[in-house]
């Protein structure tokens, strides 16, 4: 939960800060920024599955 709160702490400030000085947001468009993310976390997840799978085969 720490991780969490951290990470909308830092982002919240960040945004603040790209905000004050007149920059666009560091941040892609929601849906497509959120799906991409979850991409990302799905794709090493299936990757430590083929590894942990295949590796016990070769043992």
């Amino acid at each position: 939960m720490n991780e969490i709160l951290l990470a909308v702490v830092a982002g919240a400030i960040v945004g603040f800060l790209f905000s004050a000085i007149k920059l666009p947001l560091p941040a892609p468009p929601v849906i497509s920024g959120i799906m991409g993310i979850v991409g990302i976390y799905l794709g090493g997840m299936a990757y430590q599955a083929v590894i942990e799978r295949f590796s016990r085969n070769f043992r």
